[in-house]
């Protein structure tokens, strides 16, 4: 068992979740009955507040509210998009890292976040033991888009699929009641993994899903597209929804907005998401002169705690302590992944510690297999796979009739 004393920190990275808080939450309260943590910090707006010297003094919170954050949406710390500079190009940041850590005599160390968030912590790790300074680093996985890899499943996926199955059931009864005809195309999130927008099809399962699905595991064809939903205008008296990832891309790797202008990037290279609804509403609606809603979820889908998934909330609690104890073991330059089992023939997870090297910028997709030969729905295989984690709810205490959320103090840790 290692016996090293010092202070531990958690920052979150990347897009927030419903669960997100329920990962520090649980970082939070094992650290704080770990014997040899002394101190625990929250940096405030991940990787990037370290470097600026800014994080929380956990140990003044109450517990009441580190408790409260199991309920609570995005990222009470703060969460940044923030890519280090390359190593082999210019090491001053994790230079100035390594200062910070000696400083506060941070030994432990956590990353809260999903591809790109589980490379910076893995070349953190890696640096300060070529460094030779001893600090243990843990990746704590999140991510609505599912999509990292070797982990059966992410925290924050479930309660997201959950809202994008359940907007559809209830837009479902909404778009067909009228007497006239109108197609509704849903933006769902997903840039090349499209197990968000898959959810839609568990709004299928119940009977009230959208006509078709489409995922950027397949390349999108426009004039396929628009045949697609002649097809099913024709055969739905003029009624049609439609569900379609904002990173479907024609063969020629080309983003849907991008066939009507250009569009920006962010800090790690990647596109920036968004519009590819509006963009077939306006094609779709010269092309069969009908009334097109487009509709985005946007940032809806990933902090609805009011639909999150009792198992999502859970496994993401856990998934936080089991980063601490795996540290305070001396485990370093791990991930918590999942791993699904069975138990009395009922869905059970098992927690297990994944190399960061190789999660680090990897994706996983939803399988080919699982996606119709038509490619504009989804098989049997996704229903399973998804059905155990949306189980159970777990919504915030009421207060006034309102969500009560957790109420941190944010105590700034005085600078040395």
């Amino acid at each position: 068992m290692n016996k090293l004393k010092g202070a531990a920190i958690i920052g979150q990275s990347g897009g927030p979740t419903s669960v997100i808080n329920a990962s520090a939450a649980g970082v939070f309260i094992e650290a704080l009955q770990q014997e040899n943590i002394t101190r625990v910090y929250g940096a405030c707006h991940g990787i990037k507040g370290i470097l600026n010297e800014e994080f929380y003094d956990i140990n003044e919170e109450d517990m009441k509210e580190l408790e409260l954050l199991k309920t609570t949406p995005s990222s009470s710390i703060g969460s940044v998009r923030y890519k280090m500079k390359n190593l082999a190009d210019d090491d001053s940041e994790y230079k100035r890292l390594l200062e910070v850590f000696k400083k506060y005599n941070i030994r432990y160390f956590f990353y809260n976040g999903g591809n790109d968030s589980m490379d910076t912590c893995n070349k953190v790790s890696k640096f300060f033991k070529d460094s030779g300074y001893e600090c243990f680093c843990m990746g704590v996985p999140k991510t609505i888009d599912n999509d990292l890899a070797v982990t059966d499943h992410c925290p924050g996926y479930a309660s997201a699929a959950k809202y994008v199955a359940t907007s559809f059931m209830e837009l479902k009864c909404d778009a067909t009641v009228y007497d006239t005809p109108m197609v509704s195309i849903v933006e769902v999130m997903g840039r090349n993994a499209g197990w968000l927008t898959a959810a839609a099809s568990l709004a299928c399962y119940k009977g009230y899903g959208p006509d078709l699905i489409y995922l950027p595991e397949i390349p999108f064809d426009l004039d396929k597209f628009y045949a697609d939903v002649e097809k099913k205008f024709k055969e739905n008296n003029g009624k049609v929804i439609i569900a379609v990832s904002e990173g479907v891309k024609t063969k020629d790797g080309k983003y849907v907005p991008e066939l009507v202008s250009d569009i920006a990037v962010d800090a790690f290279g990647h596109k920036q998401m968004g519009g590819t609804a509006s963009v077939l509403a306006d094609l779709l609606k010269n092309k069969l002169n009908v009334k097109v809603r487009p509709i985005e979820f946007s940032l809806l889908q990933r902090c609805a705690q009011h639909l999150a998934s009792k198992v999502d909330v859970e496994e993401a609690f856990q998934a936080g302590r089991e980063a601490v104890k795996a540290a305070c073991e001396g485990v370093t330059d791990y991930m918590i992944g999942f791993k699904r089992t069975k138990r009395c023939g009922r869905y059970k997870c098992e927690y297990i510690r994944v190399p960061l090297e190789e999660v680090a910028n990897a994706e996983k997709k939803v399988p080919l297999e699982w996606i119709t030969p038509d490619g504009t729905g989804l098989t049997q295989d996704y229903i399973d796979y998804a059905l155990p984690l949306i189980q159970g709810d777990c919504k915030a205490p009421l207060e006034d009739g309102l969500p009560r959320f957790a109420k941190l103090k944010k105590v700034f840790v005085k600078k040395l």
